[in-house]
């Protein structure tokens, strides 16, 4: 199971902005700073993200590889996926593709996804398998 990722961003503070907005629509609610210059393993100032107690979404300043990275957060639901979808596009992401079930995956996998101001594949997700008993 994955405990946590970071991402390195261009612009930590449009990157939190866009990130404070649209995560919520998930749960994600929690925000937690690390400051680097602290620790004694050289991290860099992390900007963190969570929920239920743990903060597992990470930005921090540093050069941009977009393509290396796609980042899938859950949804509770069709509706929840649609509604991180409007938000992303309001905060300022570009479409990669609309709310929709992802059949070439599975009938029951509906999801959307979009590019992050950094160009990162962000995608919102709901598979109901993994909801429903």
């Amino acid at each position: 199971m994955l405990d946590h990722i970071f991402i390195s961003v261009s612009d930590p503070v449009r990157s939190i902005a866009f990130y404070e907005r649209v995560l919520p629509v998930l749960g994600i609610v929690n925000r937690h700073d690390y400051d680097g210059a602290q620790g004694p393993h050289g991290h860099p100032d992390l900007k963190g993200f969570g929920a239920n107690g743990r903060i597992f979404f990470w930005l921090r300043q540093g050069t941009v590889c977009a393509d290396a990275v796609h980042v899938g957060f859950i949804a509770e639901s069709e509706s929840m996926v649609n509604a991180a979808h409007a938000e992303a596009l309001a905060a300022g992401a570009t479409e990669i593709h609309p709310p929709g079930a992802q059949k070439h995956y599975d009938p029951r996998y509906y999801a959307a996804q979009v590019r992050d101001p950094d160009g990162y594949s962000i995608e919102f997700v709901y598979k109901s398998w993994q909801h429903n008993p």
